[in-house]
């Protein structure tokens, strides 16, 4: 079984928002995530989504764009990205889906030896802009962190996996509440995403860190293909 992962789907079936605006390499990108989608998943793999998969703001709306992914092969997880506004939680809409659609919110699901471990996460502090507000939610999604870590340890996993929609650092590479949590708890993976554009990659953690492997998969770093991160043997 393999494991793939890809972020900032942004799809818009329901809406008339082309993300060619924001480059000319965003034209058609849809079909072209999912004909390498198509081509290079199996029904047996499993695809972790890293947030920011529709543009639709109600769910109604967005559920023509879950659908389209619900098509394609393998078995996938969800985050919540910061442009998902149609979420509503994650249990309401894991209930619209059979079990090769997971939702996931400070809970871990198991993927053979691993424990997936995941939330949205949130800016980190940077000296160009961080407000009150800010501070509240990095903290809060920092708690949510460990708490999905922690209920995965206390459950015996000691291979851990996590996703997260944002990077877990600032521009410089500080440490942050993410980054002492991913290297307390020993995580092996960290896959984010949300940055977009040459100069935004450039900041973005990537490789062996304390023996944390980082990926960044938004979709047009990846040149709208899908990152295997690794092929896992089921028990």
């Amino acid at each position: 079984m393999k494991l793939f992962a890809i972020g900032d789907l942004h799809l818009s079936t329901s809406i008339d928002k082309p993300m060619n605006i924001f480059g000319e390499n965003w034209h058609k990108h849809e079909k072209k995530i999912f004909s390498d989608w198509q081509n290079r998943v199996s029904e047996e793999d499993i695809v972790l989504v890293v947030g920011d998969i529709s543009w639709a703001s109600k769910l109604d709306d967005a559920m023509l764009d879950l659908n389209k992914i619900y098509k394609l092969n393998g078995k996938k997880y969800f985050i919540k990205g910061n442009h998902d506004y149609w979420w509503t939680t994650a249990s309401a809409l894991n209930k619209k889906f059979d079990d090769t659609m997971i939702f996931m919110n400070t809970s871990f699901q198991v993927i053979g030896s691993y424990a997936l471990c995941g939330t949205r996460g949130w800016t980190t502090p940077n000296d160009i802009r961080f407000e009150e507000n800010d501070q509240k939610i990095y903290k809060r999604e920092a708690n949510r962190l460990r708490i999905s870590l922690e209920s995965a340890k206390k459950s015996g996993f000691e291979k851990i996996i996590v996703i997260i929609h944002y990077p877990p650092s600032n521009e410089e590479g500080d440490n942050t509440l993410f980054k002492e949590i991913i290297d307390e708890y020993k995580v092996e993976h960290v896959i984010y995403g949300h940055l977009h554009g040459q100069e935004s990659f450039e900041y973005g953690i990537k490789g062996l860190h304390k023996n944390t492997k980082y990926h960044l998969v938004s979709c047009d770093y990846l040149d709208f293909k899908l990152k295997e991160i690794e092929e896992i043997k089921l028990d």
